[in-house]
């Protein structure tokens, strides 16, 4: 049976593109038919995701006369690199994909990113479509347009502002998610409810047993609720020129874990949820919030069987990688804070000595 749970439209911009939310969506062809300019696309995917549901996509779109380019990446934040990506430019190139072939994204967010950035420079730029297969990628990385690539000094440091013509986000795909990827993605849920949406956030700390359990109408309805808050934060700025960036909460200190650790060590919403708890002590000590706040705040990682403690990594190293950040702006590292649960604020005057002071606890006793 396939099922629409919800069908999400964004305006960013010039922009507007459809997000698809359902069970068995995968199977439904006719959601990607208006979007393909000629009968010919390329999907790229991964090791782990294409003997799941590569064929089956191929043969549902040989079964309406299009044909497809497979192109299989390695499965691995570590591949998402200069060397893979002309990987992708050679497969599309031999194959003489031209400036209508439509390039569809099936994977997590690593497949996602890099795609994107693939479509964004191929023959300067052709059409793509991101199919989302991890929780993390269904509520976050596949919305909004960002690609890009790792550096060696940095995550996401090279990249484009890229939108995909659609969105298809199969929750049954996660059948077959591995649990810790799957609780990797709850990290992006969380931070939805602590920017912008108490409610959803309370709802988060009663139904959180419910989504650990994957029961379909409550993991539809947190999926549901995430796209949306992510559309109306995109919409409002496409390019991240102001509030956009209260989306990288708990990302400044959850990039450097894992740019210290090695891409991959540590998933990215273990990361994330780790630098969030990080973000919530650096915004007592800057006096926006109160204790018990921050205590909440690492109640609900817990309950999603997240980590609250960052590895031991000395304060140095944190203040290096941070000063390589994306956001960083005139020198300044801005941070991403809060003033209460579903309060954001973005904050590039922190004292360094709370900063030290802080960094210097955690990773003495993180």
């Amino acid at each position: 049976m396939q099922t629409i749970l919800a069908n999400i439209s964004t305006d960013s911009g010039q922009h507007n593109y459809p997000i698809h939310v359902g069970s068995n969506i995968l199977n439904k062809p006719s959601l990607i038919f208006p979007y393909l300019a000629q009968k010919k696309v390329a999907i790229v995917t991964n090791t782990t995701v294409a003997p799941l549901y590569l064929n089956a996509l191929i043969d549902n779109l040989k079964n309406n006369e299009i044909n497809s380019v497979p192109i299989i990446l390695p499965d691995g934040e570590e591949y998402k690199n200069w060397e893979i990506l002309n990987n992708i430019f050679d497969v599309l190139l031999a194959n003489n994909c031209e400036r209508n072939t439509t390039i569809i994204a099936l994977g997590g967010g690593v497949i996602g990113d890099i795609t994107g950035f693939a479509a964004s420079t191929y023959l300067r730029g052709v059409p793509f479509i991101q199919i989302p297969t991890t929780l993390l990628a269904q509520v976050d990385s596949s919305i909004g347009g960002k690609t890009g690539i790792n550096h060696e000094l940095g995550k996401n440091l090279i990249g484009s502002f890229y939108q995909p013509k659609v969105v298809l986000a199969d929750c049954k795909t996660l059948d077959t998610l591995p649990n810790r990827e799957f609780i990797s993605g709850i990290a992006e849920i969380i931070k939805y409810g602590l920017i912008r949406d108490h409610v959803f956030f309370e709802w988060l700390e009663k139904n959180m047993g419910k989504i650990l359990e994957r029961e379909d109408k409550i993991l539809g309805e947190a999926i549901e609720r995430s796209c949306k808050n992510k559309v109306e934060i995109v919409a409002a700025d496409e390019r991240e020129q102001g509030v956009r960036a209260i989306l990288n909460l708990g990302h400044t200190f959850g990039h450097a874990i894992e740019n210290a650790m090695g891409y991959g060590t540590w998933l990215h919403g273990e990361a994330v949820a780790a630098g969030t708890v990080l973000a919530a002590e650096l915004s007592e000590r800057m006096h926006l919030i109160e204790r018990i706040e921050v205590e909440r705040i690492k109640s609900i990682f817990l309950q999603a069987e997240l980590p609250i403690s960052v590895p031991n990594l000395n304060t140095e190293q944190y203040l290096n990688l941070m000063g390589r950040d994306k956001k960083v702006k005139e020198k300044n590292i801005r941070f991403v804070l809060l003033q209460g649960i579903g309060k954001a604020t973005i904050c590039s005057d922190v004292p360094i000595n709370v900063l030290i002071g802080m960094l210097d606890e955690y990773s003495t006793n993180g």
